[in-house]
């Protein structure tokens, strides 16, 4: 089959272009063709080596705006989707790929397509949505049933089970995340993991596009005052993405300088540069906590399955993940004083617990691996073909 990935967002993060990748490069592993549909300005952080073709309109960044300026972006970027749907259906209409994925959707998406004729599409177009948390199931489920009479469009939703909210939509499927993996580097430039026998540092990594959300003093604090039975490092990786979250990130980094176990680095990461920085290090830390995470795909730890890392994290990130695969320990983020028990509990048991990772490790990543995910994607576009 011939796929058009249709990507609209003009300041893409790590994940975004990650994703791009994964679904490009997973795709074109299966025998399929890929080209990208993108706004006539979209700047590619990464050449994915696929044709690619321009769509009418300009894409629309809300970096560092707020208020009246940012709803007046948001008319201006829904005026676009509606030009960029309006190209992809003629392009449909003359056939020119078999079927439409939009990598990364929101209810938005749904709710802009009511007003399209690409609703209408004679080839299958399906959304992908990263997650829906209970907020805003309502508009989601109220998006999804306004487009049930349109048999082309589908709604591909990244969550844990068969049903979302348990809710019976037929043109909503769910499908479990696909793991990130270190595509530019080989096996060997992945840091193995430290054993019980191993006396150097074990290093220990946060990273990910910093969000005061993610609640970093504490986590520090956690760490700093943890008792160890070996040497270990924090590494802090956090890109910003507006001036309030890039400040406050300064001020943790000038709050910690100096120390030789802590370790800060303030700047985005794509690419070969991101996933060398992954791979150094033993184990990822995820100690942010969010009632939302219970709900939306958490990158970071699909991530670490990827690169075979256990991890440290809120028991409120994707919560059947660890039931299912012993892959690190999750803290309670109801009760101070969890998360540095769990620190040290993880670090103190590293050794004696490493083949257990390893295993488990390995589980995980053939179970999410890419290329199933891919491939259930293919055979749902066959489906509404």
């Amino acid at each position: 089959m011939k796929f058009a990935i249709f990507e609209s967002i003009s300041t893409p993060g790590g994940h975004e272009v990650d994703f791009d990748r994964l679904l490009t490069e997973e795709l074109v592993a299966l025998g399929h063709q890929v080209v990208f549909y993108v706004p006539e300005d979209f700047q590619f952080k990464i050449d994915y080596k696929v044709p690619v073709r321009r769509l009418p309109g300009r894409g629309v960044s809300y970096t560092g705006v707020r208020g009246l300026q940012k709803i007046l972006l948001s008319a201006k970027r829904e005026i676009n989707r509606q030009r960029w749907y309006r190209a992809i259906y003629h392009l449909a209409l003359q056939k020119d790929v078999d079927a439409v994925i939009v990598p990364t959707s929101t209810y938005r998406y749904l709710r802009g397509l009511r007003l399209s004729k690409l609703k209408q599409s004679p080839v299958p177009v399906i959304f992908v949505v990263h997650g829906v948390n209970p907020r805003e199931a309502p508009k989601f489920f109220a998006a999804a049933e306004r487009l049930r009479p349109y048999p082309h469009i589908r709604m591909a939703v990244l969550t844990f089970g068969d049903r979302l909210f348990d809710r019976e939509c037929p043109n909503v499927t769910c499908l479990t995340p696909p793991t990130y993996l270190p595509r530019d580097l080989a096996p060997n430039h992945v840091l193995p993991a430290a054993g019980a026998g191993d006396s150097r540092p074990l290093v220990l990594g946060f990273f990910g596009q910093y969000r005061r959300e993610k609640k970093l003093d504490v986590f520090l604090e956690a760490f700093l005052q943890g008792t160890y039975q070996r040497p270990v490092k924090l590494l802090v990786q956090g890109s910003t993405m507006n001036p309030d979250d890039a400040a406050d990130f300064e001020r943790i980094i000038q709050t910690y300088s100096g120390r030789a176990d802590v370790e800060f680095l303030h700047k985005g990461l794509i690419g070969r540069e991101w996933q060398e920085a992954i791979a150094a290090v033993d184990a990822l830390l995820m100690p942010y906590s969010a009632p939302r995470y219970r709900y939306h795909w958490g990158g970071m730890l699909f991530t670490a399955i990827g690169y075979k890392k256990p991890v440290i994290l809120s028991d409120e990130i994707n919560p059947e993940v660890l039931e299912r695969y012993q892959i690190g320990l999750a803290y309670d983020s109801s009760r101070m004083g969890a998360l540095q028990a769990t620190v040290e509990q993880f670090i103190n048991t590293y050794g004696d617990r490493a083949d257990v990772y390893a295993r488990e490790l390995e589980r995980a990543y053939r179970d999410y691996h890419p290329r199933a995910f891919a491939n259930r994607l293919a055979d749902l576009a066959r489906q509404l073909s």
